[in-house]
C-alpha cells in the first residue's frame, strides 16, 4: 500500500486573528471553520490548510467529546510549500513585495525550476515553487 496524497497540513500560530487575515487576504486562500481560541482551517486547491494555536490543540479531548481528536502539536517555525507555475510566482513575488512582505530566497533549483521564500506573521516558512523542483508536472 502506498500513500496517496497528502489531505491537510498544519501549521501553528501564536496569533490566529493576524494569521487569519494574512492566509486570506494575502494569500487569498478561502476560509472554511474558525473556532475562537483554538484554530482556523482553509481550502487550498484540494487540500486544507490547518492554522492551529500550538497551546490549544496540546489539551487532551474531554471523555465526551463529539471529536476525539488527541493531542498535537509543534513548538517554532514550520515551513509549507504552495504549487506555481514560473509565471504565477513572478506574480506572487510582486504581489508580496507591493504587500512589504520579504522575500527571503529567490532561485532557481540545480535540476530546473524556481522557488520564492517568504515568513507569514508567525514565523512560518512560506514557499512558492514549480512541481518541476520535484520532478513533477
Amino acid at each position: 500500500m502506498q500513500a496517496r496524497g497528502i489531505l491537510e497540513a498544519a501549521l501553528y500560530v501564536n496569533d490566529l486573528d493576524e494569521a487569519e487575515r494574512f492566509y486570506a487576504d494575502v494569500l487569498g486562500l478561502e476560509r472554511i471553520v474558525r473556532v475562537e481560541g483554538r484554530h482556523v482551517f482553509f481550502r487550498c486547491g484540494e487540500m486544507v490548510l490547518l492554522l492551529f494555536n500550538a497551546e490549544a490543540t496540546q489539551t487532551p479531548p474531554a471523555d465526551d467529546a463529539p471529536l476525539p481528536v488527541p493531542p498535537h502539536g509543534a513548538k517554532g517555525p514550520g515551513h509549507l510549500c504552495f504549487s506555481a507555475s514560473a509565471e504565477e510566482i513572478a506574480r506572487w513575488k510582486t504581489h508580496l513585495e507591493e504587500l512589504n512582505i520579504f522575500i527571503e530566497a529567490d532561485f532557481e533549483w540545480p535540476n530546473g525550476g524556481r522557488s520564492i521564500y517568504f515568513r507569514d506573521p508567525a514565523g512560518n516558512s512560506l514557499e512558492f515553487a514549480e512541481p518541476r523542483i520535484w520532478g513533477l508536472s
